[in-house]
């Protein structure tokens, strides 16, 4: 493939996990994928599209509505060797699984002394934003992020998310994706141009634990993860022709947490804006400001914000669901408080 062809290739955020997905599975014979509708549906947000064909029933395995049953069969798979994908389709879901998760998934190879590993990827869907109620539009990566033993990977971009996908495959810890549908592409979802993107057609990897800054900025940092980038990337758009340029920093993983960048982030900026479609209290925005204050107390020249979902669960209602989100409107508005104030 040319360097021309290499640079002005464009897929889909879901193409692009699907393509990861397919690339991992010709190199290594012991991945494989299990969940509802992966196979001939090729997964309800596209994540899995095309993999029946080629791979067969045999790595590409449909299951029953039993979450319980197939994330506890892809930590056993894991703990013999295999390399297992397993697509819970809605984070909400998790309470099923719970205890394949938090128990024994993430505790395994702490509670074998280290003898034991558990490479499996866990991907699910996150977000709202289209009027699908409070038991399928939560992101909840805090949830996740606050227990010890498994990594929290959430994409935003296309490029993003094909190389966070290789290097959850073969990392020898449990990794859980977490995929917005709002960033996958989706003919039916609300238009996203940013959802389509630059992807090399070759195998690569993007680091797990390392933030990326989407857009270098002087007067305050934007941190947040998954389509609030894009939400952030609108607001610093907007605040530019105020004369307000603004960092966006896209932490990428909640765990591992990419401290030193949001601390050297705040040390050029001097503020902080931390953005999240996860619930406000006990969650990723508390912890990144914590994070600041321990390491660039001195370089503040404000109080750090943050903007987050209102402690209520998500309305149906679309009207009452958009006047929670955090948007663009509101990223720039919490922005232009901090510089102002």
């Amino acid at each position: 493939m040319t360097q021309t062809t290499e640079t002005t290739r464009l897929l889909t955020t879901a193409k692009a996990i699907s393509e990861a997905i397919a690339q991992e599975m010709r190199r290594d014979p012991d991945v494989f994928v299990l969940g509802e509708d992966i196979g001939i549906y090729g997964g309800i947000f596209g994540a899995t599209e095309g993999l029946l064909a080629e791979f067969g029933p045999e790595r590409i395995m449909d299951t029953p509505i039993a979450e319980t049953g197939f994330i506890g069969a892809a930590v056993g798979a894991a703990m013999q060797g295999m390399r297992p994908i397993a697509e819970l389709m809605f984070v909400d879901f998790f309470g099923v699984c719970m205890d394949q998760i938090y128990n024994h998934m993430a505790k395994i190879h702490y509670e074998s002394g280290g003898n034991v590993n558990v490479p499996v990827v866990v991907t699910t869907a996150i977000g709202g934003g289209y009027g699908d109620g409070a038991q399928h539009s939560q992101t909840l990566h805090g949830l996740f992020g606050h227990l010890p033993g498994m990594k929290v990977v959430v994409p935003s971009t296309p490029y993003d998310a094909k190389g966070l996908m290789v290097s959850a495959i073969r990392d020898d810890n449990p990794v859980l994706y977490m995929f917005h549908k709002g960033i996958m592409g989706l003919g039916w979802m609300t238009p996203n141009p940013r959802a389509t993107g630059h992807v090399p057609g070759d195998s690569y990897t993007v680091p797990i634990g390392v933030a990326d800054i989407k857009r270098p900025g002087r007067d305050l940092t934007i941190a947040t993860v998954s389509l609030m980038v894009h939400r952030a990337l609108d607001a610093a758009e907007a605040l530019r022709g105020e004369g307000i340029e603004a960092e966006v920093l896209d932490l990428r993983s909640i765990v591992p947490l990419d401290r030193s960048a949001i601390v050297e982030s705040v040390q050029r900026t001097h503020r902080l804006l931390v953005v999240d479609e996860d619930y406000r209290s006990f969650g990723m925005t508390g912890e990144v400001i914590a994070t600041a204050i321990e390491g660039a107390f001195d370089y503040l020249d404000a109080p750090p914000a943050r903007l987050a979902y209102p402690d209520v669960p998500i309305p149906y209602s679309r009207p009452l669901e958009q006047f929670c989100l955090p948007n663009a409107d509101s990223i720039a508005a919490a922005a232009r408080g901090l510089v102002g104030g």
